[in-house]
């Protein structure tokens, strides 16, 4: 089918750079992205993700003071010598669901 029909929208500036950057990498031209996008509000007849508030505050590690971090560093690598690790992915299953990711 012919692609005609042009989309215009505000967005902002880095995300835009961000989205780019990573569809780049992809090699997926942006219009591409767009129109893969609208067949897939088509396909599931809605937004083609959940969308909703997260359960629980992610923590934002760029308000924590460098003692703060230092300090959560040094229990996490206190908990490495002490063995008290756990597989990957039952730690992000972990998170997904804290998290409602």
């Amino acid at each position: 089918m012919a692609k005609t029909s042009n989309l215009y929208a505000r967005i902002e500036p880095e995300v835009k750079e961000q989205a780019e950057t990573i569809l780049s990498a992809l090699g997926i031209p942006v219009s591409s992205a767009i129109n893969m996008f609208y067949k897939q509000i088509i396909l599931q007849r809605g937004i083609p993700f959940e969308m909703k508030l997260p359960t629980s505050h992610v923590p934002d590690l760029s308000q924590l003071t460098s003692r703060q971090l230092d300090a959560e560093l040094e229990t996490g690598y206190a908990d490495i010598a002490a063995g008290r690790v756990r597989p990957a992915g039952e730690v992000f299953d972990s998170i997904r669901k804290d998290y409602g990711v």
